[in-house]
């Protein structure tokens, strides 16, 4: 009687096996672990390492799909350059459909990198915890592929960035829009700091990193340079990352990044909302300019409204641009801890949404009262008038007739 051998005991050079190992009568089968492709015992190609680390950071990839290559292929049209909605230093976002008809954004690495694969992780990870309206929705991603591949939600308007310096004029930001805008990026950002499971810095936000849906509404994305602390910690000790114009000075001198380097960074865009101008002005004439600085004199010298955009200048409220300027002169502290929270700033965008609403239907009231008003002594004038009229009229009747009156009067 023959004996059956577990080749998956003895897995090695003789039975190889890159995978899973599953021992049959006679035989042993081989499966390539979760996102990679191939026969195991010929080798498994794609980013199963992902995988393992994900697992490390116990960060949870089955709360995510998996795509095949092949669907992203499909979806995107062989990655077609027609599709392309953007691109940047770590890789280029395609626009694709899915086989059950939902768009989605799929992102392709540049290239295999160290920093690329760590970003690649950092942004399931952290986007596997959140769940927040305003903050891009990860749908899954590619483990299979060359290099790695995350698939978003789609998000239909561009980016607030293309809004404020490719400005359309057929669609320009409205005053309210922008303040929303703010108030709903604010929101995100509060929520990360201290609503999240775990605290999490954004590390990048800019204006190229606030995304617009179909009603205008924020969205943050971009989460690759994002990190989680723990609750204890109030800071992070890294490599200086980010983006000039966008940068916290403290965390430039220190290297130590906390929740307040975010801060300055919104109160970056802020700025951008008040005055339209990119983070680093650049003139033919004159070295480039930081606008948080530039921002920063004209409210000293107390003439912000000299740089405020002049699309919304004439439409918007100056009690609630001067109440925005100082939220964002706060946030553009050089000291951090004199600079607000994100719950602190949210909390005064909101304050002043709801005050202009209150304003915007006492005026609506008013203009209301008014034209019941003037509706009511229009009226009046119409009666007064034809009552003349009809008592002429009665008297041009008597005098001219030598009838009595129906109710005689009385000589004394």
């Amino acid at each position: 009687m023959l004996t059956d051998i577990d080749e998956c005991k003895d897995a090695g050079e003789r039975y190889p096996c890159d995978g899973k190992c599953h021992n049959t009568i006679g035989d042993y089968e081989c499966k390539c672990p979760l996102g990679m492709r191939g026969d195991g015992k010929r080798g498994c190609r794609g980013f199963g390492i992902v995988t393992i680390i994900i697992s490390g950071h116990q960060c949870g990839i089955s709360k995510t799909k998996v795509f095949s290559s092949e669907e992203l292929e499909t979806a995107t049209d062989g990655f077609n350059v027609n599709r392309i909605l953007g691109q940047g230093g770590q890789g280029t976002v395609f626009k694709g459909m899915l086989a059950d008809g939902v768009i989605v954004a799929v992102k392709r690495s540049t290239m295999v990198s160290e920093e690329n694969l760590e970003g690649f992780i950092n942004e399931v990870c952290i986007l596997s915890q959140i769940n927040q309206r305003n903050v891009v929705r990860l749908l899954g991603c590619c483990l299979e592929a060359e290099v790695p591949l995350l698939v978003y939600e789609f998000i239909p308007n561009g980016t607030l960035y293309e809004y404020l310096h490719r400005q359309n004029e057929e669609f320009p930001l409205s005053w309210e829009m922008r303040l929303q805008i703010a108030a709903e990026t604010a929101g995100a950002l509060c929520y990360l700091h201290s609503a999240a499971s775990i605290p999490i810095y954004h590390r990048d936000i800019k204006s190229t990193n606030i995304l617009l849906d179909h009603k205008y509404r924020a969205k943050i994305a971009d989460f690759g340079t994002s990190r989680s602390l723990s609750v204890d910690q109030t800071h992070l000790t890294t490599n200086v990352q980010g983006t000039f114009g966008y940068l916290d000075p403290e965390y430039f001198w220190s290297c130590r990044y906390t929740d307040k380097s975010d801060v300055y960074s919104f109160g970056v865009v802020l700025a951008e909302l008040l005055t339209g101008q990119k983070a680093i002005l650049t003139n033919e004439s004159q070295e480039p300019k930081n606008l948080a600085a530039h921002f920063v004199l004209f409210m000293e010298e107390n003439i912000i409204f000299d740089i405020v955009d002049a699309q919304i200048k004439e439409h918007c409220p100056k009690e609630d641009v001067i109440g925005v300027a100082n939220i964002a002169m706060r946030c553009l502290n050089l000291n951090g801890k004199m600079r607000p929270t994100m719950k602190q700033v949210t909390s005064e965008l909101e304050r002043i949404i709801q005050l202009s609403q209150k304003k915007d239907v006492q005026q609506n009231n008013e203009e209301a009262d008014q034209g019941i008003t003037a509706e009511v002594i229009s009226a009046w004038d119409d009666a007064s008038t034809s009552i003349t009229c009809s008592s002429f009229q009665v008297d041009q009747a008597l005098s001219s007739s030598d009838v009595e009156p129906l109710v005689p009067f009385k000589t004394w």
